[in-house]
């Protein structure tokens, strides 16, 4: 792959998939070999795997199953209360 223009748009719209290994193991290394001679792109990259490293560290817990179940359960009697408030307006 050479070092172009077109290539870093390229490189830039896989780049996501790149960071979580979904594509292919040739196209992986086709943009391996493009970052090596491309300091933006590296750039990029360096900045794209912090943002997706920062937004994992602090993504939210799941609940435990009873507590989304709880949780799920007083959404619903919320929203029945208020579909009752609207109609008894």
């Amino acid at each position: 792959m050479s070092v172009t223009m077109r290539d870093c748009r390229e490189v830039f719209s896989l780049l996501s998939e790149y960071l979580d290994a979904e594509l292919p193991s040739d196209a992986c290394s086709e943009i391996e070999e493009h970052i090596q001679g491309c300091a933006p792109c590296v750039e990029f990259v360096e900045s794209l795997r912090k943002s997706v490293d920062l937004c994992r560290a602090h993504a939210p817990e799941e609940l435990p199953a009873p507590l989304a179940e709880e949780a799920r359960q007083a959404l619903r009697e919320a929203y029945r209360k208020m579909l009752a408030t609207r109609r008894d307006s």
